[in-house]
């Protein structure tokens, strides 16, 4: 059973483009996803605590581009050694 007292550090994930200057390659993408796998499955094991969905369209010019992003909280009972605050080791 989880309990959210037993969190001690929570890992805030981004996976998608909130920046229209900058969106985000299909490459970076998958490494995100990859890092939120990563953390919900090796020791110690995270839990998703909350979940941001963002939604943006845009229209720049004559084109319209949709901004797509979900932001996973992840809770650990401690902060992960492989875990750096740039990402992943």
């Amino acid at each position: 059973m989880f309990d959210l007292t037993d969190v001690g550090y929570v890992k805030r994930i981004v996976v998608g483009s909130t920046d229209p200057e900058k969106l985000s390659s299909e490459e970076a993408v998958q490494a995100e996803a990859a890092l939120l796998n990563r953390c919900l499955s090796e020791a110690p094991r995270g839990r998703i605590i909350g979940v941001e969905k963002n939604f943006a369209v845009l229209n720049i010019g004559e084109h319209q581009v949709v901004l797509q992003a979900m932001t996973y909280h992840v809770g650990f009972a401690r902060k992960p050694y492989w875990l750096d605050d740039s990402g992943v080791k």
